[in-house]
């Protein structure tokens, strides 16, 4: 794709990234076979290609962002399966970021809008207040129907039957390997998913001490910063991710890491991208090292000794969740550990189109991630499935939401096929009740 971007416009680090990413473009429309929203809405301007010809547009004319350009890249869920597709290599990930940051910058929101976008913003990040505003949410669910605004009825309606008490192994601390220890990893604990399932980290930690592995908490570690980083808040998502950073750098400098575990896809999407989003920031160093040694679960997993588990008589239906398949391509680790340990492992069809959920996708546009949802569910129950297994806490509250089995992690159901304790989301009943303290 031909640009003219003016030298002045050239000295500024975004506008000549994207520039790079613009020039890669050759219109080719491969990406709209596998874009999730053009596949539902059946609009040009809905697919990557659309999309980055109004990116282009805004950026070289530096045009105030219109409500037109801003609908369009608001509906785009980042999915990054049109970078899997796409045989030129665009890197529509940093380019619908930079656009973000743009709108954000330039753009007026909606009061409403602003307000929505400022209460996520405040709340999901910070798992305390995330978990008041779940009971909160909760006992307001009955009163959805009366809500003026559908993303105000999907904020409640998000509410899980089920809110875990807090798990103190999510505190700064080390968990000693239970056998000879071949690696020394800092878990990843993340925000939202501390109030949603606790169950998730705790496995994780189980897992990777019996294998071998001393596990830290990071003193200072916490939300990586996706949430506000797609909401093109740059300077929020910075500062929180510095936070990470300083503190893995830390533990490097101090006894050392081989590996930051993520056990949220969305999350190690990101922070596989920190040696990019610091950059040109006095972080850089530092930020590029803790990048290279961020791993998914499933990634360190295939480095232990996993044993090999009897067959089980049980079918999982394995969700691939777009931030781990597209964002890291990570495609078949998860498959193969599962099967590893045992399981009859099963995949729907059209795998590679994303649930909807999408970070505060499935709050901000309902209808059209409710459409993926039911496409994606309705998928996976056709294979008929015991559990459903997915790698990515949005995911799995998205389908859970909605599916006729339990959705489990992959760390979980490995933790459990190796002595660890069955899964609890195997035996939850929808009469549990929150627990907060």
């Amino acid at each position: 794709m031909q640009t003219s971007f003016t030298p002045e416009q050239l000295t500024k680090p975004a506008i000549q990234r994207s520039n790079d990413i613009l020039r890669n473009c050759v219109h080719c429309g491969f990406c709209t076979a596998t874009c999730p929203t053009y596949q539902v809405l059946g609009d040009e301007l809905d697919s990557p290609r659309g999309r980055i010809y109004l990116i282009k547009d805004m950026l070289e004319n530096d045009r105030t962002p219109d409500e037109k350009v801003v609908k369009h890249i608001d509906r785009c869920l980042s999915c990054l399966a049109c970078m899997t597709t796409c045989p030129s290599g665009v890197h529509y990930m940093h380019l619908v970021d930079h656009a973000r940051e743009y709108i954000e910058d330039n753009y007026k929101r909606p009061l409403t809008d602003r307000v929505l976008r400022w209460v996520l913003a405040r709340i999901l990040p910070y798992p305390m207040r995330f978990r008041v505003a779940l009971l909160g949410a909760k006992i307001g669910r009955p009163f959805a129907w009366a809500m003026p605004d559908a993303r105000l009825r999907a904020m409640l309606e998000m509410a899980p039957k089920h809110i875990p008490p807090v798990s103190r192994n999510d505190d700064p601390q080390s968990f000693a390997p239970e056998t000879a220890k071949k690696m020394r990893v800092a878990l990843m604990t993340g925000c939202a998913q501390k109030a949603l399932n606790t169950d998730i980290n705790d496995a994780t930690i189980r897992l990777l001490t019996r294998l071998g592995c001393e596990v830290v908490v990071a003193e200072g570690a916490g939300c990586c910063g996706a949430l506000t980083h797609h909401m093109g808040k740059t300077s929020e998502s910075h500062s929180t991710a510095a936070k990470n950073i300083t503190a893995w750098a830390r533990e490097m400098d101090g006894e050392g890491l081989d590996a930051i575990v993520i056990n949220t896809s969305g999350c190690g999407t990101t922070v596989k991208d920190y040696g990019h989003m610091f950059r040109n920031e006095p972080l850089a160093e530092d930020a590029a090292r803790v990048s290279a040694i961020a791993m998914d679960v499933s990634e360190v997993l295939m480095k232990l000794d996993l044993p090999g588990g009897a067959p089980q008589d049980m079918t999982i239906a394995y969700h691939a969740a777009c931030s781990l398949q597209h964002g890291q391509q990570i495609k078949t680790y998860p498959k193969d550990l599962l099967k590893k340990a045992g399981f009859k492992v099963v995949e729907p069809r059209d795998s590679h189109l994303c649930c909807g959920s999408a970070g505060t996708y499935n709050l901000m546009q309902p209808e059209i991630s409710k459409q993926l949802k039911d496409r994606k569910v309705d998928t996976l129950m056709a294979k008929n499935p015991d559990i459903i297994a997915a790698g990515n806490i949005g995911c799995m509250m998205q389908i859970g939401s909605a599916a006729g089995v339990p959705v489990v992690h992959t760390v979980e159901l490995l933790d459990w096929a190796s002595g660890g304790p069955r899964p609890p989301a195997l035996d939850r009943t929808n009469s549990d009740v929150p627990i907060l303290r």
